[in-house]
């Protein structure tokens, strides 16, 4: 049973990771302080996987998927204030990385799953476009990635290794997160751990 839509996800609950983050001495070389950031981002994940889920069995229409997807996008891609620079940064990152998670699952839901190549190709060509600096295409082919991603392709996230670090690898860090939402899309507990 499939969620109302409502409950997909809520600033109340982006609010609550926020001030855990503001609680917390974050060391992003901590295995803990990683973990807690890596299930902010894969919590935001799973939220887009069962819009996307219910959308695909039919439990709300293109419309309201899209309007689900906005209210998220517009919780979480806004601006943070936090007195922390590094934990401003922290959450940048992770902001970065959800970018082509909400591209993807919108690209998804009002077209369906790219079809012209598979997923680790689309990566390839982003790169390539990052690195002749022209990022709107880099999106685009890492959301078209993510779109084959929600349609059930496996990312291999060492396709990475090769690629210099910068956006692309950014944002295929948030398509890790939403494959791992797809295949498995149990709810990150706010506290489970301490």
């Amino acid at each position: 049973m499939s969620a109302p839509p409502e409950e997909f996800y809520s600033e109340e609950r982006w609010q609550n990771w926020l001030d855990r983050i503001r609680d917390e001495d974050i060391d992003p070389e901590d295995e803990d302080s990683a973990r807690l950031l890596l299930n902010l981002q894969d919590d935001v994940a799973i939220a887009v996987a069962k819009i996307v889920t219910a959308y695909d069995d039919s439990d709300i229409d293109e419309d309201e998927a899209l309007d689900e997807l906005a209210d998220i996008r517009e919780t979480v891609l806004g601006e943070v204030a936090f007195d922390d620079e590094e934990k401003a940064m922290l959450i940048d990152g992770v902001q970065t990385s959800l970018v082509c998670v909400f591209y993807s699952a919108e690209e998804y839901v009002a077209g369906g799953p790219a079809d012209e190549a598979a997923v680790e190709e689309y990566v390839v060509e982003a790169s390539k476009a990052e690195e002749a600096e022209d990022l709107d295409s880099a999106l685009g082919l890492v959301a078209a990635a993510g779109t084959r991603i929600i349609d059930g392709e496996e990312l291999d996230i060492a396709v990475t290794e090769d690629i210099e670090y910068g956006l692309v690898t950014e944002w295929v860090n948030g398509l890790d997160s939403l494959q791992s939402a797809m295949s498995d899309p149990e709810v990150v507990e706010e506290e489970d751990e301490d």
